[in-house]
């Protein structure tokens, strides 16, 4: 999930000139005395035993084969993704050709896994096909590899990793659920960030959502299915999945409403939406008129893309990774599970730029009085809005999204 995506190979520090004059035997002691003097005793505190504790890091070094490292001695620099990933149409991340294969292997299952899908659907109010697409995104349906160690993955990133504080917890998590016996040290295998089992849950996200759905008395979300499923809808539940709503739909957003009107702090009454002259993308009226519930505008690359107002299940779905495209491909592969229809409306070229030039533009907003959210290179909503406010502002026609062009100019 949120640590949970893997940014690219490239990533991978093991040959990066930075660690080459790390005295790699002095951390290794280092490491080794921190897991007495520090780890031990607050595993200790969480109701690990001294057995578990000892069976985890039987033999466990750290893993320098792991991306964002930060070890003593090593150079400081910024993670490459801070500065070098390149941003261009959201349309590559919705590729029909993936697209395309998902709804064949996801119709698949869902007639293999039909009765178990039912008793889920039946306990948790979550729909079948929202299930297989987070199956499908997070690890293939289950056939993705999950290649490493999670302890050693989780102690490393601990003591050596940029996000030192985020980890450690994750691991005294992860040897609480050794202790329960979930699952054994071999077993147990993670992502490069420490993300466990097929629903892809940092360990203390498995501590609190997973379940055991087959009886069998583990809670097992890397071999059994009825267990990956049930714990991904225990989460979306528990996070706030509301049964008697879907996720959302495509509309058409005439010129005369804002782009800057999207996201989850302006939401209006589907009425007020379709009295605007919001519509569904075949010109037919929006469905619940006279409900009155709240829904929200989402234009994940402004006027470059297509349109949606969303329930609040698509800000569950968000809660799963925080990130609207992804929010969005959940919901989307879902529909498509039953007619693969495509987007009606197209994404457009918006050009190439880096996540450097993003922040250095989210800066400029910023010092004008803007609000961009966190100014971290990404373009969310709120930096979509403020985008969309300066371009008012300036006289130009507001798209919510920048281009190229666009980013250069705003410096």
């Amino acid at each position: 999930m949120k640590l949970a995506r893997a940014i690219a190979a490239c990533l991978v520090l093991a040959a990066s000139p930075a660690l080459a004059a790390v005295d790699k035997p002095a951390v290794e002691r280092a490491f080794q005395a921190w897991l007495r003097s520090d780890i031990w005793p607050a595993a200790r505190a969480a109701g690990v035993s001294r057995a578990t504790f000892d069976a985890a890091f039987a033999d466990v070094t750290l893993d320098w084969s792991l991306p964002e490292l930060a070890p003593p001695g090593a150079p400081p620099h910024l993670p490459p993704s801070d500065t070098q990933a390149e941003f261009g149409s959201p349309r590559a991340y919705f590729s029909e050709s993936r697209l395309n294969n998902e709804v064949q292997h996801g119709r698949q299952r869902l007639r293999t896994h039909a009765k178990t899908i039912a008793a889920i659907e039946k306990r948790y109010g979550v729909p079948g096909p929202i299930l297989i697409a987070l199956w499908a995104r997070e690890s293939s349906f289950g056939n993705a590899k999950i290649p490493y160690a999670a302890i050693r993955t989780l102690a490393t990133q601990a003591f050596i990793g940029f996000r030192k504080a985020t980890f450690r917890p994750e691991l005294i998590a992860a040897l609480v659920i050794l202790e329960k016996h979930d699952i054994d040290p071999k077993g147990m295998r993670s992502s490069w960030a420490g993300a466990l089992g097929q629903p892809q849950f940092l360990p203390t996200q498995f501590l609190k959502y997973a379940v055991d759905f087959d009886g069998d008395g583990r809670r097992d979300i890397w071999n059994s299915v009825p267990d990956a499923l049930a714990s991904m809808a225990n989460y979306l539940r528990a996070e706030g999945w509301n049964p008697a709503r879907g996720w959302g739909l495509e509309v058409k957003v005439p010129a005369s409403v804002s782009c800057a009107l999207e996201g989850p702090e302006q939401g209006k009454p589907i009425d007020e939406w379709a009295r605007l002259g919001v519509k569904k993308v075949d010109g037919g009226a929006l469905p619940g008129l006279g409900l009155h519930r709240k829904s929200f505008l989402l234009m994940p690359a402004g006027r470059f893309g297509p349109a949606f107002l969303v329930s609040e299940n698509f800000y569950v779905l968000k809660q799963y990774n925080y990130s609207d495209l992804y929010a969005l491909y959940i919901g989307h592969l879902a529909d498509r599970l039953a007619n693969n229809a495509r987007f009606s409306g197209a994404w457009g070229d918006i050009g190439v730029f880096k996540r450097a030039d993003v922040k250095r533009m989210q800066e400029a907003l910023v010092a004008e009085g803007h609000d961009v959210g966190k100014v971290d290179g990404l373009v969310g909503f709120k930096t979509r809005i403020a985008v969309g406010l300066w371009q008012a502002k300036t006289g130009k026609p507001p798209t919510c999204f920048p281009d190229a062009a666009l980013v250069r100019s705003i410096r």
